[in-house]
């Protein structure tokens, strides 16, 4: 028997029982599907936090105060207790580092803004010029926070896009007085539109100078210090030498962390990579299932064309050529499943990123071509018996069993 005929005999073999054939055919595809749905929820998830710390700045380091200890970063360990606090002078201190390009003292909290008879509640972010440049935003009106001494703090400040809209409407914002907390400051400068980065929707957001900033929160210490190294090769350097100038200030004891971008994005990569292999693995397991039932209704398949058999054998069909049959008709059960079901993992992807915009769900090209390939090796794994059992039947006792 040639190879088209052996084709033609297992698509025969296939159409001829549609159910049984549907059946195997959407167990594949279900596999499939979950291989390429699961995948891509769990590298979008890898390539969302990636982007959201990359959206940061480049070439950052980042100092936190308290010492959460030297195994490397953890993002448990991101909030840390300290028994000394990062001040203002700590951060101009960081400027005497020779790897050093930009440094941005930062205080965080929440309060009130009112203008013409409107109030909400919003984020309030104290730093200086320089947080600006390290964060790389950009001002649809205006100017940024003065280039001043860092403990001064003018009464000026810096609005997100929709702060802008909501307070002022059509109005130009640029030269408006606010009133923030029990402050009267001065509107300098909107930013562009920019949306939501790890957790802070930037559009929300008010920027003033950091001095000004610890007086309204009735507070001298830092959250954070921003810290921009000179190049990505002397990230390593400038991260040493913050360490090494706050432990000389802070009389020799390491009572702060400091982190590196890069350290971060390592770590979420890594967890989130064994994330996304964690549940293909899981889907994976979905594919054995189909791969077993197709083993099931090839057994069937051998029964119930027991006397076909022995027909073909007969009229001289080898053992080779009737198990080659059995595998081609699983095979084709598998490669029909395996398309659909990546058909209807892209239409489900596709679907998460219509709800979800920001979340990149897109499959890996390994999961797919792993999953395909699972499918098809799976399919012809458990169709192997029934091809093995139909190859070594005896021909008398096949056409007597009819």
């Amino acid at each position: 028997m040639r190879f088209p005929d052996i084709l033609r005999f297992a698509r025969d073999a296939a159409t001829g029982y549609p159910l049984r054939t549907a059946l195997s055919v959407l167990a594949m595809s279900i596999g499939v599907a979950a291989v390429v749905i699961l995948t891509a929820l769990g590298d979008g998830a890898r390539r969302y936090v990636i982007g959201q710390f990359s959206s940061l700045g480049s070439n950052l380091v980042i100092v936190l105060p308290g010492r959460s200890g030297t195994g490397g970063f953890n993002p448990a360990n991101a909030i840390t207790s300290t028994p000394r606090d990062l001040t203002i002078d700590d951060a101009a201190a960081l400027l005497r580092g020779s790897a050093i390009q930009r440094v941005a003292p930062l205080v965080v909290g929440s309060s009130e803004i009112s203008a013409g008879g409107r109030l909400r509640e919003v984020m309030v972010a104290g730093t200086t010029a320089s947080y600006f440049a390290i964060r790389n935003f950009a001002l649809a009106q205006g100017s940024a926070l003065p280039e001043e001494d860092w403990g001064r703090g003018s009464s000026v400040a810096v609005i997100g896009h929709k702060i802008g809209q909501e307070i002022f409407g059509s109005n130009s914002a640029i030269g408006q007085w606010v009133r923030i907390g029990d402050r009267r400051l001065r509107v300098i400068g909107v930013l562009k539109p920019l949306g939501q980065g790890l957790g802070m929707n930037t559009d929300e957001l008010v920027i003033i100078p950091v001095a000004l900033a610890q007086a309204l929160f009735n507070s001298n210490t830092l959250f954070r210090i921003l810290v921009e190294a000179k190049s990505r090769s002397a990230i390593s350097g400038a991260r040493q030498q913050a360490s090494d100038i706050l432990k000389q200030r802070h009389r020799g004891e390491e009572d702060v962390t400091v982190i590196t971008q890069d350290a971060v994005l390592a770590t979420f990569d890594k967890l989130l990579g064994a994330l996304t292999l964690g549940v293909a693995g899981i889907a994976a397991i979905s594919l054995a299932v189909a791969g077993i039932l197709v083993m099931n209704v090839m057994l069937v398949a051998v029964t119930q064309r027991t006397s076909e058999i022995g027909l073909l054998k007969a009229l001289g069909a080898s053992g080779r050529t009737i198990r080659l049959a059995f595998l081609a008709e699983a095979a084709m059960l598998s490669a029909v499943g395996a398309l659909l079901g990546y058909l209807l993992g892209q239409l489900g992807a596709f679907a998460l990123r219509q709800l979800f915009p920001v979340f990149p769900a897109y499959p890996p090209d390994w999961a797919v071509i792993a999953g395909l390939a699972t499918a098809l090796a799976t399919g012809l794994l458990f169709g192997f018996m029934p091809a093995r059992r139909a190859a070594q039947m005896d021909p008398v006792q096949a056409l007597m069993s009819h």
